[in-house]
């Protein structure tokens, strides 16, 4: 079999643990026997990130807007315990924060439905697409712990000599203060990107916020939201008969509940990243979520959404086999080299992308599927299978899908 041609390279972004040992087998196995890949390599893992002061992480991210796509494998973001772990020279931030302010784009992540696994949530009958906002809150904060009683304000001080000032606290003893910011820019194209997305796959959008509490901060994302919808997209979205809905989060999450899915549902950067999780759970297991990030200006990071699997590393570390669900990885590789065949005019990789996934698919519906999914299938007799196993079963229908 001729391989399929690449004309221009994916950025590669490797990591770290169970996913970087995934990475290279879903490579040698699923990618590299069909197409005749061509990366740009960067190495995310946390030792190549310390070494060279994190540079690696921003060079990849200037190198995605470069090419327009990349491929990123899970990695690992240190706190205190991975600092003397791994000796570092400063507790890094995390790449996914760095590299998404870079391209100020927007996450877009949506579980992978099979058959034999039911959501958990039996009202669900169609994919949640979580898009998560990608910039600021909690992600760029500033953070100071005290040791004693004083007096926190917050101050700005325009360029134009202008200061606004708000006391936040005057506290009576040690206290913990945090400053997030966030910008109109980024909201805007937050929000452009969320609409365009939506109408792209035919779906109501949905967003939420806590504007009630948060009057200025939560206010500015509602308030710019509609004012785009109404300024963009209110006539597109009404001739394909689309709603665009706003809701408090804590009502939006009760109707999330009782809805049957099918929609894409607009998120800030921390309430996106709890409620992914929870929904990619409910629908089965974080390792059957995909994930891909877009910038206003059309680049795309896939990636899967999940960590990096220390538990199954340290037994593989031992020599154990491990059952590791390899699904969002493989999907991270599909959805970059069918992007790349899209932008590229190279109608062969996009169907084998297609392939790829079909090929899957058709594995899991057979009930050949690691342990973390034995648990949730039903209607089918269940083979669980070890990480290698499971890929060489995939590689196998794929082989057959290609002839």
């Amino acid at each position: 079999m001729e391989k399929i041609k690449m004309k221009t390279p994916l950025v590669e972004m490797d990591g770290d643990e169970m996913t970087r040992v995934l990475w290279q087998m879903i490579k040698d196995e699923l990618i590299l026997p069909f197409v005749d890949l061509k990366t740009e390599y960067y190495d995310l893992g946390l030792v190549n990130r310390d070494n060279t002061l994190d540079q690696v992480t921003i060079d990849s991210a200037n190198a995605t807007k470069k090419y327009g796509v990349a491929v990123k494998c899970a990695t690992i973001t240190p706190n205190v315990q991975r600092m003397s772990e791994y000796n570092l020279k400063q507790m890094w931030k995390s790449p996914n924060a760095t590299i998404r302010a870079i391209l100020d784009g927007t996450v877009f992540r949506a579980p992978i439905i099979i058959d034999s696994v039911k959501p958990a949530v039996k009202s669900w009958k169609k994919p949640i697409t979580i898009a998560r906002h990608a910039y600021g809150d909690v992600y760029k904060a500033v953070e100071i712990r005290t040791k004693e009683a004083g007096k926190a304000k917050l101050v700005f001080q325009g360029e134009s000599g202008k200061v606004e000032e708000v006391e936040i606290a005057n506290l009576q003893g040690p206290a913990i203060l945090q400053g997030m910011h966030n910008t109109e820019k980024s909201i805007t194209s937050f929000a452009h990107s969320c609409f365009k997305f939506a109408l792209s796959v035919n779906q109501d959008l949905w967003f939420s916020t806590k504007d009630t509490i948060s009057k200025k901060y939560d206010g500015c994302f509602k308030e710019i939201f509609q004012n785009i919808y109404d300024e963009y997209y209110k006539e597109q979205f009404e001739s394909k008969g689309l709603t665009y809905f706003y809701t408090l989060i804590d009502d939006a999450v009760a109707r999330v509940v009782r809805s049957e899915g099918g929609f894409v549902w607009a998120l800030k950067n921390y309430d996106g990243d709890v409620m992914s999780d929870m929904v990619s759970t409910a629908f089965g297991s974080l390792s059957m979520m995909t994930s891909v990030l877009v910038s206003p200006d059309g680049n795309y990071e896939y990636e899967a959404a999940h960590g990096t699997v220390t538990r199954h590393y340290y037994r593989y570390l031992k020599g154990e086999q491990t059952g590791t669900n390899p699904m969002a990885t493989i999907y991270a590789w599909s959805g970059a080299l069918r992007k790349r065949g899209e932008k590229d005019g190279i109608a062969k990789l996009c169907v084998y992308a297609d392939k790829l996934e079909q090929a899957c698919i058709d594995v899991l519906n057979k009930g050949i599927m690691t342990k973390d999914l034995i648990a949730l299938s039903q209607g089918v007799e269940k083979k669980p299978v070890n990480t290698s196993e499971f890929i060489a079963e995939i590689r196998a229908r794929l082989e057959e899908l290609m002839a």
